[in-house]
């Protein structure tokens, strides 16, 4: 081992047995082929031309700079110590067994002489590099015979040497070696989603960072819950697209010129230079691309990252900036933010990774703009552990799993992204996983467009979801939520699909023209014939341990929980629920479920099914009109309420049960079946309702029905039958004090005053919401007028007419 000192700078070279002096003026002016050395800078500036590192490291302390141009480090690697200023542009990294590039420190305020100098020069070289798209640049060609380095050793600025050749005449030396070679895409497989195990990367850490490294298997492997026996019945075709082309148009992804306008914080972090700089740099096929640690800063441009185990590694309070990179075919994922880590990545290509493309845990919270982050073999992002980050403007889509996941406490804000074409889920909640998921669109997704899962309790807001394979909303298992002000519209499942054990609050959401169910609330997960084998979930961790501490380590409540009405029983109002390819809402749930002021309307089936309620289905002050059977159905051994709605026009009986409860305050108005049908063993409290069918009975009960009916005012229709048709065992059935209207053409005709035409829909939101949610009920509910005349024009009921 030989050392030697010029001027300013201490230079280390180790080399081994087979070397038996060292020559350190063949690193000044002669080219030069380094096999296994180091060299240590810490004063002064040096600075690399052409040359080829073989088995070595660069080592650069503060207060010293380094710039490295057109080089090649064949399984070598450059460590940078609270490096203020280091330029690395034009290199390639070949093979290395550790991160090819290590930023590690807080730059140094303690800068040598040539920090201006070198600043000058990134700054100059900036334009050219802004007319010419670095993206394009997949590889880097083999460099030329003429290796030249350069040290500079003195510390007064006017010795400094200048380099060997000038930028122009370096790039018109390797212009053929550094030939853009476009990147094809391999075409996504369609076979169906991945469900092997994806585990974060497992690189090497910093001699700074002692905890273990993380690798833990997250999975999404619930099958997609579709009917697959009601959609070959499916009375609808899939609506066409042109029908949401203003919605489309509202929702069109930024540029990042726009979202840099608005947020300062992240123009400010575009703008920034500190640590090290890499651009138009090649790293590829070795374990590890930029590892920055312990409140390093690097900046990232043009750069191409491919066959590594992972791309770059941000952690321990650092920050990093990349734009404009190509990230692919990494083993692991493409970029890991862990540890309070941060920084800007935008307007890269992030593809064909093996894992999530951008991994982002335990606190990190960095801006993810204007991105494209596609065919993944998992999920685009993944937030987890604590996880924040921004999240706009990305195009996210063919990846096999999630187009973003977030569990275990990640918290980030998602808008304005466009995630299509995913494989599973577009969006996925699970294990405790929060967010704020605000104005995406989310289209033709082969599994849920958001799916919330296993305590997953996020604000799903203003997206649009919609063309599907499956469904448009899945709440699982123990899922929670606000789910508001969604437009979820032509997926091929249903609009939502609820389990009976979650406890969402679905307000004021367009779900319209899915081909299965508006809105269905289930028990189970669906028909066994409709799940793959072992399609269950069986999320499989290697570290329990540091799986609870991610669950249980809450870092505060957020703006959006503490401004959230806490809710004990799943709540569905306020929705209009549209042209469905079956009910509008089927529950099938042993679980209750409030459905309050939502318009029910045009759907293929009944607007409310009700075929398992073992508790309450409360159904208050909604409007259920015009659906293509009846209005409300309710099957036995079912326990509902049923009060302050208007049932209207609908082709079948307004309200058919054979169930338990109460049908209390409500106009069964215009229905083309009876009015109200009692069947079986019936047993409901029948009070203050009007009720009128346009051409059968009012009230029909059969069987062995039980209840009471009082107080009710029934009207006849237009045809002979009886208003109330009596055909059960009327001993445990009270019929009393019943006001009976016939139908004479005579008569002055019959309106629905004192009180008017239900549902109240004001009257109810003052009782069950804010006054900010009385404003959007009073904009997504009509106002519902409703009379009824002796004369009824070309045989058509005019009872319901919506304004």
């Amino acid at each position: 081992m030989g050392q030697g000192k010029l001027g300013d700078v201490a230079l280390l070279v180790c080399v081994d047995q087979h070397c038996a002096t060292t020559r350190l003026c063949n690193l000044v002016f002669m080219p030069v082929w380094f096999s296994p050395v180091m060299y240590k800078v810490s004063s002064g500036h040096v600075q690399f031309d052409n040359c080829n590192f073989e088995t070595g490291q660069l080592q650069i302390n503060a207060p010293g700079t380094c710039q490295v141009k057109f080089c090649t480090f064949n399984q070598a690697s450059i460590i940078l110590h609270s490096v203020a200023l280091c330029v690395l542009e034009n290199c390639e990294f070949v093979g290395s067994e550790i991160a090819s590039v290590t930023v590690e420190g807080h730059p140094s305020s303690d800068r040598n002489w040539a920090y201006k100098h070198l600043m000058g020069l990134v700054k100059s070289s900036s334009a050219l590099s802004t007319t010419q798209d670095p993206s394009n640049q997949e590889t880097l060609g083999q460099l030329g015979n003429l290796r030249t380095c350069e040290i500079v050793i003195d510390a007064d600025q006017s010795n400094f040497l200048p380099t060997s050749k000038s930028p122009q005449a370096c790039d018109k030396d390797f212009q053929k070696e550094n030939e853009i070679n476009r990147v094809v895409c391999p075409a996504r497989d369609g076979k169906g989603v991945a469900q092997d195990a994806d585990s974060s990367d497992s690189s090497q850490s910093s001699s700074s960072e002692n905890e273990p490294e993380d690798q833990f298997v997250y999975k999404l492997s619930h099958p997609v819950p579709s009917l697959s026996h009601r959609l070959a019945s499916s009375l609808l075709g899939r609506p066409q697209s042109t029908r949401l082309s203003n919605l489309q148009n509202g929702l069109e992804l930024k540029t990042l010129h726009q979202e840099l306008q608005r947020d300062s914080e992240a123009q400010s972090l575009a703008s920034s230079l500190q640590g090290c700089l890499i651009r138009k740099c090649l790293f590829r096929d070795g374990k590890g691309g930029v590892f920055v640690c312990s409140q390093g800063r690097a900046k990232m441009e043009g750069n191409v990252f491919r066959d590594l185990m992972y791309a770059v590694r941000c952690v321990q309070n650092s920050k990093i900036i990349m734009l404009k990179n190509d990230i692919y075919h990494c083993k692991a994922s493409g970029i890991f933010l862990r540890l309070e880590a941060g920084g800007l990545i935008a307007d890269n290509n992030i593809y064909s990774n093996s894992e999530a493309g951008v991994d982002i845990r335990k606190g990190a919270n960095p801006f993810i703009l204007c991105n494209k982050i596609h065919s993944g073999l998992r999920s685009g992002i993944v937030v987890l552990g604590n996880g924040r980050g921004i999240i706009r403007s990305n195009q996210i889509y063919g990846n096999k799993e999630a187009g973003i996941y977030i569990l275990y406490n990640g918290n980030p804000i998602v808008s304005g992204n466009h995630i299509f074409q995913g494989l599973a889920a577009g969006i996925a909640v699970n294990e405790n996983g929060r967010g704020q998921i605000t104005e995406n669109v989310i289209r033709e997704n082969h599994w849920g467009g958001a799916d919330i899962r296993r305590g997953g309790d996020p604000v799903l807001r203003s997206n649009l979801i919609c063309f599907g394979y499956s469904d448009g909303v899945v709440v699982g298992e123990q899922g929670r939520g606000l789910i508001e002000e969604n437009t979820i519209y032509g997926n091929k499942g249903c609009g939502m699909w609820i389990m009976s054990s979650s406890l969402p609050h679905i307000t004021s959401n367009q779900i319209a023209h899915n081909s299965i169910y508006g809105v269905a609330v289930f028990c189970q997960k669906d028909d066994a014939n409709d799940y793959l084998i072992n399609q269950g979930s069986n999320e499989n961790f290697n570290d329990e341990g540091e799986a609870s501490n991610w669950e249980n380590d809450l870092d505060g409540e957020d703006d959006h929980f503490s401004s959230r009405r806490p809710i004990s029983v799943a709540l569905i109002e306020s929705n209009s629920i549209s042209h469905n390819g079956a009910a509008g809402l089927y529950v099938k749930s042993n679980e209750a479920l409030n459905v309050i002021a939502n318009i029910i309307h045009t759907n293929q089936e009944s607007g409310l099914a009700v075929l398992q309620s073992t508790q309450l289905t409360r159904v208050a002050n909604n409007s259920i009109s015009c659906n293509h059977l009846g209005g409300v159905l309710v099957e036995a051994e079912c326990r509902v309420e049923l009060r302050g709605n208007g049932i209207y026009d609908n082709r079948g009986p307004g309200v058919s049960s054979k169930g338990d409860g109460t049908i209390l305050e409500n106009d069964i108005i215009g229905n083309r079946g009876c009015g109200l049908q009692l069947l079986q063993t019936a047993n409901m409290k029948i009070t203050k309702n009007r009720i009128h069918s346009f051409r059968d009975y009012g009230i029909v009960m059969l069987d062995h029905v039980k209840g009471v009916v009082q107080e009710n005012m029934i009207f006849q229709g237009k045809t002979k039958k009886t208003i109330l048709q009596q055909v059960s065992n009327l001993e445990d059935c009270l019929i009393q004090n019943n006001k009976l209207l016939a139908f004479k053409k005579s008569d002055v005709p019959w309106k629905l005053e004192n009180p008017p035409a239900r549902p109240h829909i004001e009257e109810t939101t003052r009782s069950i919401s804010t006054a900010h949610n009385n404003q959007k009920v009073a904009n997504v509910t009509a106002r519902i007028a409703t009379r009824v005349e002796g004369r009824c024009p070309n045989s058509r009921s005019i009872f319901c007419t919506i304004l």
